[in-house]
């Protein structure tokens, strides 16, 4: 689960003081996708590539049309934005609180940080058979499996935010006999704020990207990764192409949302 403390190619004050929004972003990002479905339907056509491994997208629409009515989609997507979002904010609650007590406290960060650092390093699917023994297969453990997934990021990037509080700024705190609550408030969140966030937004996307890999090696149940097994084991391409499209999609949504909450927040910055 090694993950770096830079940040991701997110949309933050700084890049808008310069004049860039994230709409122009969302406009430039669209190109390549485009191109890709524009490639995806001529080779289909074409057969440059074998229809029944790469189906046009007229039979995914079709097939994705048939799951609406249905109603099986809703119910999928449903399940997977559910447990996404209560693992997400259980490890980004608490990655907060624990990168603040280990960026804030010395004595808390000579103590669990060697062990944060080294926990940090496993890969994430390496927790899979840990927690399917403390919590089983079911919707607990995918729940907390994701939430380890958003921790990591959320605090390692809390814990750099904390610890880097400029000097002048803890030093007027002093002179002012700031109590220790005030310090915290006025001085360290304010200067913590934008490498939280970072956290945070890197937090939602290996949530994500945790909730699928949940689904798809843990009990099949409702979920997005349910339904791609479902379609390769049917062997229905059009249904696994429609997972995948709107594993990216809902991805790219997540992202983006992330990204305008992002530079609201830090428009102070500016």
């Amino acid at each position: 689960m090694s993950l770096p403390l830079a940040e991701p190619a997110i949309e933050t004050s700084s890049t808008a003081s310069r004049g860039w929004r994230p709409s122009h972003r969302l406009r430039r990002g669209l190109m390549l996708p485009l191109l890709l479905l524009v490639a995806w339907e001529a080779s289909s056509h074409l057969r440059l590539v074998d229809p029944r491994f790469l189906p046009p997208l007229e039979a995914i629409a079709i097939t994705a049309r048939e799951e609406i009515w249905s109603g099986d989609l809703f119910l999928h997507l449903g399940a997977s934005l559910a447990r996404n979002l209560a693992g997400f904010a259980i490890g980004t609650l608490l990655g907060v609180a624990f990168g603040l007590l280990l960026g804030l406290s010395p004595v808390a960060g000579r103590i669990a940080g060697p062990t944060f650092h080294a926990a940090k390093q496993i890969a994430v699917l390496a927790w899979i058979p840990i927690i399917s023994v403390w919590f089983g297969f079911a919707e607990t453990a995918k729940v907390v499996f994701v939430a380890v997934a958003a921790f990591v990021p959320v605090a390692l990037n809390t814990i750099e935010g904390a610890a880097s509080a400029p000097k002048p700024l803890i030093e007027v705190c002093e002179v002012l006999t700031f109590s220790r609550w005030q310090r915290i408030r006025r001085a360290y969140l304010p200067s913590a704020l934008p490498s939280i966030l970072t956290g945070v937004h890197l937090g939602l996307i290996y949530a994500w990207l945790a909730t699928v890999a949940a689904e798809y090696f843990m009990t099949v149940g409702p979920g997005i990764g349910g339904l791609i097994i479902a379609g390769r084991e049917r062997f229905q391409m059009e249904l696994v192409m429609l997972g995948v499209v709107i594993l990216g999609t809902v991805g790219f949504l997540l992202n983006h949302i992330a990204t305008l909450v992002e530079v609201r927040l830090l428009r102070w910055r500016a």
